[in-house]
């Protein structure tokens, strides 16, 4: 007699060789005790019976389970290359993990891959990518069994969609164009960010006829750039393709090869667009003036005698200079608000074959009463006092804490160490020297104290921070100008976009101070195609960003290319939400002068390292 409790389990009963065995009619509960009897009634062949009853307990174990998948269940934007994988609760038979019990299907097709198991996960490499904004469905069979011989009870299924092609969605020249300068230099916009290692000669190339012409090329934010050798042949017709093999930094690929054309020729060199344009109203007060030409023009002519600004009679005074095909005014102090303003370029400005202007070229433009800067929306990630991309979180030193908010990365939970969760208690590598507290929660992907829904928490903040990233870019943020020739420290700024020409920005000549002139929603975007370093080295060398005249930290926002280091010495006070493409290290190890960030430190791709820090999220 077998009992699970008071209750007796049903099954059949066999004898063979000295051995009685109890065969139950359906499987045994998972993780219960059960006592099995054997009664003085059984007798031997002579009819003696057992002396006294015999009885024995035994407890079942875990059946295998599905803890988590990548991607989760409902993901949306998935790759086109993605490995799908299923990570189960205990260890399984490899040997029933394969493609019989491990089937990814688009509709009701089976697609072609791979499947292997290491660890407790199980991995689907499809054969060929993905396709375009499609809903997959993979399965885990019950076939899968555990290393005890125990199957999955019911078989497991969960769905997912991948996301669309990243597309030319502009060019420069464009497709037909004609008068092209012969020192132009070519450029194409994607519609998304894309992976600056897939953008390079061999997928961005400009040919004439058969011949491919020689260049370089280059990624920022959303824009690849060709820039020849030499000088273009006059009344030539020029070919730009780029392959198909470019990838966003999703990793999905453009679906076919884009080609456009264009045709060489000598004209006049013209204005082919301002910034701003003729006839806009409510331009910032701090706003650069940009004038484009049709080619490459003379730097020496191109100055503040030909190229001047005025408001009525009276000339306003700035600084022109001039790179690429674009000149720039920038004014020595704002504009007065509500008032109208004329810009011209003179017959003065030339070309680099010595052509003029055929005639002045003028606009005008009148200021609005504040600053007009579109603010990036942080959406899930505005909760996230550091976010660690898919590298994860570091903490190194007793004292460091994130107010009013919480943690995350895309990785695993392992990725996060030092900290705990100052809502549920849950602890991520915490040692007696390493210490954090995240007043919030904390978000990652399993194993524990990681999970399914946290992951989808932690993606979903780095969709929006990667959606914030790109909005305040220069490549969609335009008109950035750079006060200090890099260097920041030591300067008051007004609410406006500033762009690092050089591709980095410094805060070590001093602290920076930004003035909202009484504005509380003025807003600041600082933008920096590589680096943003603050601070120097020694005791003394930490460097802050002070708000004055009703300036708050929540408007402040730093784009950063590459990685941001903040106050490697210890100490200071840094204001913002940075922005990183490639990690964000505040303070470093040994410092115990507490750092401060009144804002947020977010990167995209890389891990968040603080020492000793306090982040105040606005």
């Amino acid at each position: 007699v077998l009992k699970q409790g008071g209750t007796i389990v049903s099954g059949t009963v066999t004898y063979a060789n000295m051995v009685a065995t109890f065969t139950p009619t359906t499987p045994l509960l998972p993780k219960t005790v059960y006592t099995a009897t054997i009664s003085r009634a059984a007798a031997d062949s002579l009819g003696n019976v057992m002396a006294v009853d015999y009885a024995w307990s035994f407890a079942t174990g875990v059946v295998p389970a599905v803890l988590a998948t990548n991607p989760a269940n409902g993901t949306i934007n998935v790759v086109l290359d993605q490995d799908v994988s299923a990570t189960f609760n205990k260890l399984m038979d490899a040997s029933t993990i394969n493609t019989s019990n491990f089937i990814v299907k688009q509709g009701n097709n089976a697609i072609a891959g791979t499947v292997s198991y290491v660890g407790k996960t199980a991995t689907f490499v499809p054969t060929n990518p993905l396709a375009v904004s499609t809903v997959y469905t993979a399965t885990i069979t019950t076939g899968v069994k555990d290393s005890s011989g125990n199957n999955l009870p019911a078989n497991y299924t969960w769905n997912f969609t991948t996301g669309n092609a990243p597309v030319v969605i502009y060019t420069d020249p464009a497709n037909g164009a004609t008068n092209v300068t012969l020192k132009k230099v070519i450029i194409a916009s994607f519609s998304t960010a894309m992976d600056p290692a897939t953008i390079n000669g061999t997928t961005v190339y400009l040919k004439q006829g058969a011949n491919t012409v020689a260049g370089t090329v280059s990624y920022v934010g959303t824009t690849a750039v060709f820039i020849p050798a030499a000088a273009l042949i006059p009344n030539t017709l020029y070919t730009g393709t780029i392959t198909a093999s470019v990838k966003d930094l999703l990793g999905n690929m453009m679906g076919s090869n884009y080609t456009w054309s264009f045709t060489t020729s000598l004209v006049p060199p013209t204005v082919t667009s301002t910034d701003p344009a003729n006839g806009i109203v409510n331009v910032p007060l701090s706003k650069p003036l940009f004038a484009t030409f049709n080619r490459a023009m003379n730097p020496a002519t191109i100055n503040e005698v030909t190229y001047v600004v005025n408001q009525g009679s009276s000339q306003v005074f700035g600084t022109v200079t001039y790179s690429g095909i674009k000149a720039t005014f920038t004014p020595e102090r704002p504009y007065q608000p509500n008032t109208l303003y004329t810009a011209t370029i003179t017959i003065g400005a030339m070309d680099v074959a010595g052509s003029g202007l055929a005639g002045n070229y003028s606009w005008s433009f009148t200021t609005g009463s504040a600053q007009s800067i579109q603010e990036p929306i942080l959406g899930n990630a505005s909760i996230m006092g550091a976010f660690g991309g898919n590298a994860g979180v570091t903490n190194q030193g007793i004292n460091t804490i994130i107010n009013n908010g919480s943690l995350a990365t895309t990785a695993v939970a392992t990725s996060i160490t030092g900290f705990h969760d100052g809502t549920t208690g849950d602890v991520y590598t915490e040692t007696p020297l390493n210490v954090g507290d995240v007043t919030g929660r904390i978000y990652a992907a399993p194993p524990f104290p990681g999970s399914a829904a946290s992951f989808a928490v932690a993606t979903n903040a780095s969709l929006d921070a990667t959606n914030a990233y790109l909005s305040i870019s220069p490549a969609v943020m335009t008109g950035g100008i750079d006060p200090g020739a890099g260097e920041l420290g030591g300067l008051t700024l007004a609410p406006g976009v500033y762009n690092a020409a050089s591709g980095t920005f410094n805060i070590s000549n001093g602290n920076l101070t930004l003035d909202a002139m009484g504005d509380p929603n003025a807003v600041w975007v600082f933008q920096t195609a590589a680096g943003l370093t603050v601070g120097i080295a020694g005791t003394a060398g930490a460097r802050s960003v002070i708000l004055i005249n009703g300036g708050q930290a929540k408007n402040v926002f730093w784009y950063v290319g590459s990685a941001a280091i903040i106050n490697s010495a210890g100490g200071g006070v840094m204001t913002g939400t940075i922005l990183s493409s490639s990690g964000v290290t505040l303070s470093t190890s040994g410092n115990t002068v507490q750092t401060v960030l009144n804002g947020r430190a977010i990167s995209m791709g890389a891990s968040v390292t603080m020492v000793n820090t306090t982040i105040n999220i606005p």
